[in-house]
C-alpha cells in the first residue's frame, strides 16, 4: 500500500454539509488505517472534483486506486469516471490508474438496510408485517440499470421478511415517487408504512424527504410512519470499502499490465456511445439504455481493478 494511493470519488451534493459527511467519513477511514493515503474528490457540486482530485492523488505515488463512493452506477460511474481516468492517464504518464466497483446493491448493502427496516419496526412498536408496508427509496436515475439494482434489493426484502408490501419509489429523474407509493398502500389497508432511504449521506434529496413524510403524515393521519434515514457511517459501509480497496489492489498488476485499463474502456458500446454523442450532442446515446444491446457486464459494477485486462461480460457476485 505504500506506493499506492487510494481515492475515495463521492457524488457530490449541493448540500455542503452532505459533502462534509463523505470529508468526515475519510478521516474515520484513515484512523481505521493509519498507514494508507486517502485522498477524496467529488463528480459534481464540491470544490475538488474529479480532474483535480486524480491529480492530487497522482502527486508522488506509482499506482492511484479510484474508489466509487457511489451505491448505483449510472453515467457517473459508466461514463464520466472512465472518461476522467484517461485524461489523467495521459497527464501522468509514469503513474497506473485503476478502478474499484462502485459500492453497489450487493449482499453487504441488503445486510444495511435490512438494518434500517428492523430498526424502524421496532420505532412502531413491531406491528404486524402484514398489515406494514416497506418502502424502498431510492435517488432515482435515468439509466434503467441503476434503478434496476435497486429494484433487486425490494425484492430481496420481500423475500427475507413477512412484509405483504415492499415497494420502490424514487426521490427525482423517474417514477414512482413516494406519495403516489403510499397512496397505493394505504388504498390496500397498511396502517404502517417504514421508509427506508437508500442514501449514503445528506444532503438536498434527503431534506426532501423529511418534508415529503411530514405532508404524508397530515395526508394520511390513520398510517403511522417510520422513516429511515441515510448510512453512510455503518459499520457494514466501512467493511465494504475495505473489500474494494483489498480487490483493487490485488488487481493492479493485472490492471498495470494491461496498461491500466478499465473494465469498461474499452467497451465497444461505450465507445460507440461516446462516437455517436460527438455527432449529436446527446447524452441520450449511451449504450446502456439499449435495449438491444447485451448488458450483463455492467449489471453489478461500473468499473473493476481486478480485471486482468479482459473483458468478461458478466456480472459480479
Amino acid at each position: 500500500m505504500n506506493d499506492t494511493v487510494l481515492l475515495l470519488v463521492g457524488h457530490g451534493s449541493r448540500k455542503r454539509e452532505g459533502n462534509k459527511e463523505i470529508l468526515h467519513f475519510a478521516a474515520q477511514w484513515r484512523e481505521r488505517h493509519p498507514g494508507w493515503r486517502i485522498e477524496t474528490c467529488f463528480i459534481e457540486h464540491a470544490d475538488v472534483l474529479l480532474d483535480e482530485g486524480l491529480d492530487r492523488a497522482a502527486r508522488d505515488t506509482r499506482h492511484v486506486l479510484a474508489i466509487p463512493f457511489i451505491l448505483n452506477a449510472a453515467g457517473h460511474v459508466k461514463m464520466e469516471l472512465p472518461a476522467a481516468l484517461g485524461r489523467a492517464r495521459a497527464r501522468h504518464p509514469g503513474v497506473g490508474f485503476a478502478c474499484t466497483r462502485h459500492l453497489g446493491m450487493g449482499r453487504e448493502i441488503f445486510a444495511v438496510l435490512r438494518g434500517q427496516l428492523d430498526r424502524l419496526m421496532r420505532q412502531l412498536a413491531m406491528p404486524d408485517p402484514q398489515t406494514t408496508g416497506v418502502v424502498l427509496l431510492g435517488r432515482g436515475s435515468s439509466d434503467a440499470g441503476a434503478n434496476g439494482e435497486l429494484a433487486r434489493m425490494a425484492r430481496w426484502i420481500f423475500e427475507d421478511g413477512d412484509h405483504e408490501l415492499v415497494d420502490l419509489a424514487f426521490t427525482s429523474v423517474t417514477w414512482p415517487r413516494l406519495e403516489t407509493v403510499v397512496q397505493r398502500q394505504a388504498r390496500l389497508g397498511m396502517t404502517q408504512v417504514c421508509i427506508v432511504p437508500a442514501y449514503l449521506f445528506t444532503g438536498v434529496l434527503m431534506e426532501r424527504i423529511h418534508a415529503q413524510v411530514e405532508r404524508l403524515q397530515h395526508q394520511y393521519p390513520q398510517v403511522a410512519f417510520a422513516l429511515g434515514t441515510h448510512f453512510g457511517f455503518d459499520e457494514g459501509i466501512f467493511n465494504l470499502l475495505d473489500a474494494r480497496v483489498a480487490e483493487g489492489c490485488a488487481g493492479l498488476a493485472d490492471a498495470a499490465a494491461a496498461h491500466g485499463l478499465l473494465e469498461c474502456d474499452g467497451c465497444r458500446y461505450r465507445l460507440a456511445a461516446e462516437d455517436e454523442h460527438l455527432h449529436d450532442h446527446s447524452h441520450t446515446a449511451c449504450h446502456h439504455s439499449r435495449p438491444d444491446v447485451d448488458h450483463t457486464h455492467d449489471a453489478d459494477h461500473g468499473c473493476t481493478a481486478g480485471h486482468g485486462g479482459s473483458h468478461p461480460h458478466s456480472a459480479h457476485v
